[in-house]
């Protein structure tokens, strides 16, 4: 499998015991949706499979993993910091009203002022928002997503319209 046929999910945070428990922390929004009877390590660019024997869900969008054949902390070592990924053939469906945050990569932005931003080039999350980075003018901007912000979103289009606050893009912009 190539990286192109999978899409990510988390990746592995540390080990847990002696016996080859390792955790991993979910990148994709809701991990209870996903198929996780195998997971694929990107490990040194090849997209290398590990059997799930056991794991368990826990709420702070963490799990802990069993894989087959690794039965001892010496060789979950090497998957630390490791990105998981599945097959795009797991891809939970979504229906159509079911949009999030992260569908905007791609978008183009205008600001009610400044007219045309740039296209969303990343769409990260944090503990309290989710924060879209543009290029603009060579220079990266970042700017929270909320309904404070955005005044319209086109999905036909791959439009957005914001009214961002001002000042902010002097920021970066005399930076």
């Amino acid at each position: 499998m190539k990286i192109e046929e999978a899409f990510y999910i988390g990746y592995i945070t540390k080990t847990k015991g002696l016996k080859g428990e390792v955790q991993l922390f979910f990148e994709y929004d809701e991990p209870d949706l996903l198929d996780l009877d195998v997971v694929f390590a990107d490990i040194n660019g090849k997209m290398v499979p590990f059997f799930v024997s056991t794991y368990k869900l826990q709420t702070n969008n963490t799990g802990n993993f069993y894989f087959d054949d690794i039965d001892h902390i010496d060789k979950a070592q090497p998957l630390l910091r490791k990105k998981i990924y599945l097959p795009l053939t797991k891809m939970p469906d979504r229906s159509d009203e079911d949009f999030h945050y992260n569908d905007l990569k791609g978008f183009v932005v205008f600001d009610e002022t400044h007219g045309e931003l740039g296209e969303i080039i990343e769409v990260n999350e944090y503990p309290q928002q989710f924060v879209a980075t543009v290029s603009y003018q060579s220079k990266e901007i970042l700017f929270p997503l909320n309904d404070d912000m955005i005044v319209e979103i086109d999905e036909d289009e791959g439009t957005m319209l914001v009214d961002l606050p001002e000042g902010l893009l002097d920021i970066y912009i005399n930076a």
